[in-house]
């Protein structure tokens, strides 16, 4: 039954997440992000293609799955009784709200680049977001500057940086045992989510996880500039939406250690210094 709802959300989404449905309000001529459906099911597929062989037994072929829901989430998905094989489906579930999220926030910084100040004046604005509905258009974003080819191919750089990385986190919360771990609090025998996994684990599982998620994703191609600053943002909403919780724990700050360890992640990824062995 949970298989078959499964694969209707797919089916919708499908339909939702067609390049046409990113379309702006005030964007000229209907302009569209690059950033659908088919473009995620394609992340989700290089993020485990990537995946060691230890790793690919414990995530799902296809570790993405939509929702329809306006809240801006990402969180555990994990099926028990699992597909016709009997393996467990695990992976994560994406929501409307986090996709309409990270084309705003992708395309401000993108902006930003060529308007200084443009992505902080976003992010007053985001700030006052609740999440319970769906997020407001960006600002004066009938401007037909913000619409150019070179600004829509930023605006897809960023929104796969932020998208593969906060995925590839999550995976590895799979891969390194924590959902196992936690699972009876994260979420009923039906399913039903109880908590996010970012309110329950430890610093070091924090750590952990960010680690392991940024050598998921470096190996299918994502880099960091462009998540760096959507975890800056995180750090500067204050009080921080409810929402955020699902990309970072509460207690935590991107500034300092985070963006030290990110940058020097891939620094030494880029240079060959990175040693590690996934699902460890």
């Amino acid at each position: 039954m949970k298989l078959r709802i499964l694969g209707a959300l797919l089916a919708l989404w499908a339909g939702l997440l067609a390049p046409s449905s990113f379309a702006q309000p005030n964007s000229p001529d209907g302009l569209t992000y690059k950033t659908g459906y088919s473009a995620m099911m394609k992340l989700g597929r290089s993020l485990y293609e990537q995946l060691d062989e230890k790793s690919k037994t414990v995530i799902s072929s296809q570790p993405i799955s939509m929702d329809v829901d306006m809240a801006p989430f990402v969180r555990m998905l994990y099926y028990p009784e699992g597909d016709e094989g009997g393996k467990p489906l695990r992976g994560v579930w994406i929501s409307a709200g986090f996709i309409d999220l990270v084309n705003h926030v992708a395309h401000a910084k993108a902006i930003d680049g060529k308007e200084k100040g443009y992505f902080q004046k976003y992010l007053l604005q985001l700030g006052a977001e609740s999440g319970e509905k769906e997020l407001k258009p960006l600002p004066n974003d009938e401007n037909p500057k913000y619409w150019t080819e070179d600004m829509l191919n930023e605006q897809q750089s960023n929104f796969n940086s932020i998208v593969g990385i906060v995925v590839g986190i999550k995976m590895a919360h799979h891969t390194l045992g924590h959902f196992d771990h936690y699972k009876d609090k994260i979420q009923d025998k039906d399913g039903n989510r109880l908590a996010p996994i970012n309110d329950i684990i430890t610093d070091k599982e924090w750590e952990d996880a960010y680690k392991e998620g940024l050598y998921i994703s470096l190996n299918a191609g994502c880099f960091i500039e462009g998540v760096l600053p959507f975890y800056e943002a995180l750090d500067k909403l204050t009080p921080r939406p409810a929402w955020a919780v699902y990309f970072m724990p509460n207690k935590a700050k991107f500034a300092g250690k985070m963006k030290k360890d990110f940058a020097k992640f891939q620094d030494d990824y880029l240079h060959g210094r990175l040693k590690r062995q996934q699902g460890k």
